[in-house]
């Protein structure tokens, strides 16, 4: 089997709330999508996707995908989409590190693979070890008030777990906790995720006014080290983010006992075949962890749902419903949303197609 054609897409993702507001001033209310799709001289065809929360999160941009893809094209076109493992190489020899703008041509060739061997993709992954994966839903930076309502609403959805975003002016940050906390149901978990947006000095503040208060504190300041600081100090659970970029970092973060639990980003790791080894190195040294990605639509949902369907279910935080963010989609198919909880599909590959009608023409196209 050869690839014979690549394709880049674009498309806007409106969010669904209007405007999302996190960390320090950032706010965003569409997300530009970009979508991969990968033909082959067997019929079968593959997509991925990535969509940043705003143009420059987490080092990665919006226009990332297609300058990749004009770059990694020659050296893909004519290669097996099966072998994964050398796919993954041939990129990184092309392109050092830029990770976000590989994992969907990544993702793309696990959804052949899987299509031709007849399985999902969680199976190829080793098989499902969470049947439905618990979600969390997103309270954005909103008065007291709205939060809590906003909250309501997604409990009467089947939500146990809420992220909280806070980040912005840590005085009003310490009411925003302490107004919603109290209201949790038995069973209900919180993170309170600034999202890099504070100052050491003022993360310890936060920790200290709040430390009466069961919740999960999560990436409270830029850096590692940064972040470390406050954990000296902080009495809550730490969860990292932003900063766990790959395999270095989470073996530092093991070394020095950084963090409680990790979050995931599919495509800041790089894509699939590189987060899948991230995680079970966490795992196998007994830090739980989070399945999503940066935002994205039904191709990206999917991807998340077989990473969080292949996690062991006790190191699994939650994952979340990216494609129930937006007022678009990116694709047709993928996992469904019931309760509270994420199901893949059992459909070969990533069960998701991508939705033509939504995505448009394409922006680049490659041919063998």
């Amino acid at each position: 089997m050869k690839i014979t054609r690549i394709r880049v897409y674009k498309t806007d993702l409106p969010y669904v709330g209007g405007t999302y507001s996190w960390g320090a001033g950032n706010a965003i209310k569409v997300a530009k999508a970009s979508v991969v799709v990968i033909d082959t001289d067997a019929g079968l065809s593959g997509c991925g996707e990535f969509t940043p929360c705003g143009e420059n999160y987490m080092v990665a941009h919006s226009e990332g995908v297609e300058a990749a893809a004009r770059l990694l094209a020659p050296a893909l076109l004519g290669e097996d989409p099966r072998q994964v493992a050398r796919i993954e190489r041939i990129m990184d020899h092309v392109i050092q590190g830029h990770g976000y703008a590989k994992a969907p041509i990544d993702a793309a060739c696990w959804d052949i693979l899987g299509q031709s061997t007849g399985q999902p993709v969680w199976m190829l992954l080793g098989g499902r070890l969470t049947e439905a994966a618990p979600m969390y839903r997103v309270a954005p930076q909103k008065s007291t008030d709205e939060t809590i309502a906003e909250m309501e609403r997604y409990r009467q959805q089947g939500y146990r777990q809420f992220q909280i975003k806070v980040g912005a002016d840590w005085v009003t940050d310490i009411d925003r906790i302490r107004a919603t906390l109290p209201l949790l149901k038995p069973g209900e978990k919180a993170m309170a995720d600034a999202n890099q947006g504070w100052r050491v000095d003022n993360a310890i503040r936060v920790a200290r006014a709040t430390r009466d208060l069961d919740f999960i504190l999560e990436q409270p300041c830029r850096t590692y080290e940064e972040c470390q600081q406050v954990r000296r100090v902080a009495e809550q659970p730490m969860k990292l983010d932003e900063c766990v970029t790959g395999m270095a970092a989470a073996q530092r973060i093991v070394a020095d006992h950084g963090a409680d639990i990790c979050c995931l980003k599919i495509s800041n790791l790089g894509g699939l075949s590189k987060a899948r080894r991230v995680r079970d190195f966490l795992i196998d040294n007994r830090i739980p962890v989070v399945s999503e990605d940066t935002w994205g639509g039904e191709i990206t949902s999917a991807v998340v749902a077989h990473f969080a369907a292949s996690t062991p279910e006790e190191y699994l935080q939650n994952t979340t419903d990216l494609m129930n963010y937006n007022t678009r989609s990116t694709g047709i198919g993928g996992p469904t949303a019931q309760e509270g909880k994420l199901l893949a599909s059992d459909t070969p590959g990533l069960g998701v197609r991508p939705d033509f009608e939504s995505i448009g023409s394409a922006v680049s196209e490659y041919v063998l």
